[in-house]
C-alpha cells in the first residue's frame, strides 16, 4: 500500500528536537543555551498533525515510530499546516509559504493577457511555473533555489479558474474580449491583479448592467410593453451595444417572444439584414403569429419544407427567418454559408448538451448579435451553462474540459471545499449575471394582470397530420353524402361521432387506438415541455382535458419523468385528500383534472399555471377551469394556456365561438343542447 512518512521534529533556537526525544531539554551547541522543552505545546501540536490525517504508526524495517498519511491526503495536510505556521520540508525541499501576489491584466486588439509572479519567501516564481503547477494540479511550485513554493488553496482556486478559461501563449494567459465578465468576477477576489484603463472601461460597462435603462417599443410595434419587459427591452440593447450575447430567462408566461419581437423590429428599422430564430417544431406557427401581430412590418419566412434550400437564395427579401432545430441540423451547411444580423434560439435548453449535432450546428452560424430565450437554461448540471454560453460569447468560459476542471471542485463534501465551492459558485454567478436575464413572477407580480390568457397553438407532427387528414376526409365525404341525402337533423349522431373523433386525433393517436397510447404526439410534447418547465421553476400546475384517456397518457409521461402528481376524475374516490395533498404538498406540483370531475367547486389556490388540453369551446366552462386556481385566496398571478391543434377541428370551432357560441357548446356538450343551428357551411368550415 503506498503512503507518506513524516518526521516530526520541535525546534528551540537552532535545535531540532526528535518528538521521539525523552529529553526534558534541548542544547543550542553554538550558544550553550539550554531550552526547555515545552510539554503541552508539544501535546497540542502532535493533535494538530493527527487533525490533518496523520497517524502514528512503527516502520516494518527500522521497528521506529513514524508519522505516516495516505497520499491522497497529504497534500491537503500540507497546506493546513504551512497555513497554521509549521516549518516544512518535501524530500529534502524546503516548502515556502505564499507571500505577494502580482499580477497584471493588459489589453490589446481584442484580447487580454495576464501576466506576473508570487513571491515564496525570499524566492519568485514566474507565471509559466504557477501554471505548470496548476495544470499538474500540484499546489507546489519549482523555485530557484531548489526549495518548494506551497500555493495557498485561494491562489491556487483562482489560478485554476483563470488558466481554465484562457489560452497559455508565451508564459501568458490570453483571454478573448466575450470573457470579460469571468475577468471581472475573478480580479475582484483578487486585489492583487493590476489591471490597464482599457480593461477598467469595459468593466465599468459591465457594472452598468444593474442600472439599464428601460427602453421604448419601436413605432412599428403593434404591442404594449410592460415595464419589465421595457427593462428587458433595454438589457438587449445593452449586449447588442457592447457586443455580448445574452439569454432571456424569464419565467414561462412573461413574455421573451414579445421582448425578442420588440427587439428585432427595431432593427428591422436600422436595415441591418436577415434575423434567424430556431425554435422547436411545436413553436413555428406561434413565432409567426406573433410576429404578425405585433411586429407586422416584419417580413417573415418559414425555412421548411422540400423546397426550403432553393428559398434562401432570396434570404435578403426577409427580414426574420424562422426554422427548427431539426431543420438546422440537416441544413447547418447551408444556413453557415449566410451572416445574419440576430441568430435566436427559443427552448435554447435543446443546446444543453454541447456535443449534440444540434449545439454544433448553431455556434456554427454567424451572426452579429446571439440570443437565446429559455426559463430553465439550467435543467441538471453546470456543463449546460457552458453550452449555452458557449454559443452566445464563445470561449467565454474556456474549453468544455477546463470548465468541468472548474466545476468539479463543486462536488466537495468536506467543510472547507463546502466554504470555497459556495465562494466559487459566487464568483461563477457574479460573472454570468450581465449576460442571463431572469425575472420571476413574483419579481414582476406588480406590472402583472390578475390573470394572462394565452391560446397556444401546436403543429401536428407528419404521421399525426397523415392520420388526421386521412379521418377528415374520410368523414368528409361520409357526412355530406348522408347530410346531402338526409338532412342535418337527421346526421346529428354522426356528426357528432365525426367531431368528436377528429377532436381526438388532434390530441393523441392513443384517444381513438389503444394500442398507440404509448407513441408521443404534438400536444403531449408541449405539455411536457410547459409543465417540465413550470415545475423547475417552483410552479404549481393544473392541467385539464375532457378526455380521461388522455389524462392517461398524461400520467405515464409524468411517472417516467418522475414528476409527482395528483389525479381527480368522475370516479376518483376522496376528492378532499387530493386537494389538500396538491394544495398543502410542496413535492407535489401538478394536478391533473378530468373536466367533469373538476369543472365545478375545487378551490386550488396553489396553482398559478393552468393548461386546457383540449379545450370545450365555452367561454363560461373554459373560466371555471381557469378560476380553480384563480379565486379568493389567490395571491400570485395566474397564467393559463390553451393548447389547440393547428388546422384541424379545434382552430376551426374558435373561428365559430365568437359568433355561435351556443353551436360550439352544442357540438361539444350535445347532451345540453339541440344542434339544428349547425348549418351545412358550418360543417364545411369544420372539415375543411
Amino acid at each position: 500500500t503506498r503512503r507518506v512518512d513524516g518526521r516530526l521534529t520541535f525546534a528551540y533556537g537552532p535545535t531540532e528536537v526528535p518528538w521521539t526525544s525523552e529529553a526534558a531539554s534541548a542544547l543550542d551547541p553554538a550558544t550553550m543555551r539550554v531550552y526547555g522543552r515545552d510539554v503541552a505545546a508539544e501535546a497540542l501540536a502532535r493533535e494538530a498533525l493527527i487533525a490533518t490525517g496523520f497517524r502514528m504508526d512503527v516502520d516494518d524495517i527500522t521497528h521506529q515510530r513514524t508519522w505516516r498519511i495516505a497520499p491522497t491526503r497529504s497534500e491537503r495536510a500540507m497546506r493546513i499546516l504551512g497555513r497554521d505556521g509549521w516549518r516544512l520540508s518535501v524530500e529534502g525541499k524546503l516548502l515556502r509559504d505564499t507571500g505577494e501576489v502580482d499580477l497584471r491584466l493588459s489589453t490589446g486588439i481584442d484580447w487580454f493577457e495576464l501576466d506576473g509572479e508570487v513571491t515564496f519567501g525570499e524566492q519568485r516564481a514566474g507565471l509559466p511555473e504557477l501554471l505548470a503547477a496548476v495544470r499538474r494540479g500540484d499546489h507546489r511550485v519549482n523555485l530557484p533555489d531548489g526549495s518548494l513554493g506551497l500555493m495557498t488553496d485561494e491562489l491556487f482556486d483562482r489560478l485554476t479558474v483563470l488558466t481554465a478559461t484562457g489560452t497559455a501563449a508565451s508564459g501568458r494567459v490570453r483571454y478573448r474580449r466575450a470573457q470579460a465578465g469571468i475577468l471581472d468576477a475573478l480580479l475582484e477576489s483578487m486585489p492583487a491583479v493590476r489591471v490597464d484603463e482599457a480593461f477598467e472601461r469595459v468593466r465599468t460597462a459591465l457594472q452598468r448592467f444593474d442600472g439599464i435603462v428601460p427602453a421604448d417599443a419601436p413605432p412599428g410595434f403593434t404591442g404594449v410593453l410592460r415595464e419589465y419587459q421595457r427593462e428587458g427591452l433595454g438589457w438587449l440593447h445593452f449586449l447588442r451595444e457592447f457586443g455580448f450575447g445574452g439569454c432571456l430567462a424569464d419565467d414561462m408566461g412573461l413574455g421573451k417572444t414579445v421582448q425578442a419581437l420588440a427587439l428585432l423590429e427595431s432593427r428591422r428599422l436600422e436595415q441591418p439584414g436577415p434575423s434567424l430564430v430556431v425554435v422547436p417544431s411545436s413553436l413555428v406557427f406561434n413565432w409567426e403569429q406573433e410576429a404578425r401581430r405585433f411586429a407586422p412590418g416584419i417580413r417573415v419566412h418559414v425555412h421548411a419544407g422540400p423546397a426550403r434550400r432553393r428559398a434562401l437564395a432570396r434570404v435578403s427579401e426577409y427580414d426574420l427567418m424562422i426554422t427548427t432545430y431539426g431543420t438546422l441540423r440537416r441544413d447547418a451547411a447551408e444556413l453557415m454559408s449566410i451572416e445574419f444580423d440576430y441568430v435566436i434560439l427559443d427552448e435554447a435548453q435543446a443546446i444543453k448538451n454541447p456535443d449534440t449535432d444540434a449545439a454544433k450546428a448553431a455556434r456554427l452560424l454567424r451572426a452579429r448579435h446571439r440570443l437565446a430565450m429559455s426559463g430553465t437554461p439550467i435543467e441538471n448540471r453546470l456543463g449546460e451553462l457552458w453550452s449555452l454560453l458557449e454559443f452566445l460569447n464563445p470561449g467565454m468560459l474556456g474549453s468544455a474540459a477546463g470548465f468541468a476542471r472548474m466545476t468539479r471542485a463543486l462536488d466537495e463534501t468536506d467543510t472547507e471545499a463546502v466554504l470555497r465551492s459556495a465562494e466559487y459558485r459566487e464568483m461563477l454567478a457574479r460573472a454570468v449575471r450581465p449576460y442571463v436575464l431572469r425575472r420571476t413572477k413574483e419579481f414582476v407580480a406588480r406590472d402583472l394582470p390578475d390573470k394572462v390568457e394565452q391560446t397556444l397553438y401546436v403543429d401536428l407532427g407528419p404521421t399525426e397530420r397523415k392520420r388526421y387528414d386521412e379521418l377528415r376526409d374520410h368523414y368528409r365525404t361520409a357526412l355530406f353524402e348522408r347530410v346531402d341525402g338526409e338532412g342535418m337533423p337527421a346526421s346529428r349522431v354522426h356528426v357528432l361521432e365525426a367531431l368528436l373523433r377528429l377532436r381526438q386525433a388532434a390530441c393523441h393517436p392513443g384517444l381513438m387506438a389503444p394500442e398507440l397510447s404509448n407513441q408521443s404526439s404534438s400536444k403531449l410534447e408541449v405539455l411536457e415541455s410547459h409543465v417540465r418547465e413550470a415545475v423547475e421553476e417552483g410552479h404549481k400546475v393544473l392541467v385539464f382535458s375532457q378526455f380521461t384517456s388522455f389524462l392517461a397518457i398524461v400520467r405515464r409521461s409524468l411517472d417516467a419523468a418522475g414528476i409527482v402528481y395528483e389525479y381527480l376524475d368522475g370516479k376518483t374516490r376522496d376528492r378532499e385528500a387530493r386537494v389538500t395533498r396538491f394544495q398543502e404538498d410542496p413535492h407535489c406540483p401538478v394536478f391533473l383534472i378530468s373536466l367533469k370531475a373538476g369543472g365545478l367547486g375545487l378551490n386550488l389556490t396553489a396553482a398559478d399555471y393552468v393548461f386546457l388540453l383540449d379545450p370545450w369551446w365555452n367561454p363560461a366552462v373554459e373560466s371555471q377551469a381557469i378560476d380553480r386556481a384563480h379565486r379568493i385566496g389567490q395571491s400570485r398571478a395566474v397564467f393559463a394556456t390553451r393548447l389547440i391543434a393547428r388546422d384541424t377541428v379545434e382552430e376551426k370551432v374558435l373561428l365559430l365561438q365568437a359568433s355561435k357560441r351556443d353551436l360550439a357548446e352544442a357540438i361539444i356538450r350535445a347532451d345540453t343542447g339541440p344542434i339544428s343551428s349547425l348549418t351545412r357551411e358550418d360543417l364545411d368550415l369544420l372539415l375543411s
